[in-house]
């Protein structure tokens, strides 16, 4: 386990790829509890990873903070940024894409549709091109929204499948899917102070296909 920040109210980790994000067997809270030596510890998730998909994570460990993390997450005011690498490059270098997404349970996936409908969410993202190379982009990606896969849902909607994702149009490219949780802006609910981590992909393929002064520094 990858602590990157504890205190006595929350804890601020990285997500392998292939653990869940909630209170299951294997899953993050229990990785959690065991690398704390306690396993009674109450470890609170307040927002989730796609089970693929690693990274930056913060969880609460108790009631309270659980709760103003929540707030800030219905309100904006939690911030998250992804890096991605994708197959092809994006018309624009920079730019927000807007869509309608609905979730379909029978496929276990996320599409993206022409019209509102029963069950559908809007879905809003901006991105911004770091670098390209041999057809592949790394992309800089802000949520607006926290849809269940919307990042893969919205980029291979316009034909941008993420390296490693073959259940969203990607190839079998030989690693796990290129999509990083970077960095994570929330106020400490202790103290009031605005807290930001930031924590660069593993230097393994495809990340490793890019000159790591492409990633965004911590402004």
């Amino acid at each position: 386990m990858n602590i990157i920040y504890c205190n006595s109210d929350l804890i601020v980790c990285i997500k392998p790829a292939g653990v869940i994000s909630t209170d299951e067997p294997g899953g993050m809270p229990e990785l959690i509890r065991n690398a704390l030596g306690d396993e009674n510890a109450d470890v609170r998730t307040v927002h989730r990873l796609d089970q693929v998909v690693s990274g930056l994570m913060v969880y609460a460990l108790n009631p309270e903070t659980a709760s103003e993390l929540s707030r800030q997450i219905r309100e904006n005011q939690f911030k998250k940024t992804y890096l991605a690498i994708v197959h092809g490059v994006p018309q624009e270098r920079s730019g927000r894409m807007e869509d309608i997404l609905l979730r379909s349970k029978e496929k276990h996936k996320t599409f993206v549709v022409n019209k509102p409908c029963r069950g559908s969410q809007d879905a809003v993202l901006e991105y911004e091109l770091l670098a390209t190379k041999d057809d592949k982009s790394m992309v800089e990606i802000r949520l607006i929204t926290g849809r269940t896969h919307q990042i893969r849902a919205q980029f291979t909607h316009r034909r941008l499948p993420l390296l490693g994702d073959k259940k969203y149009g990607g190839r079998d490219d030989g690693c796990n899917i290129a999509l990083w949780s970077y960095r994570l802006g929330f106020v400490n609910p202790a103290s009031g102070k605005f807290m930001r981590f930031q924590v660069k992909p593993p230097k393994e393929y495809p990340w490793s296909e890019f000159d790591p002064s492409v990633y965004p520094r911590l402004g």
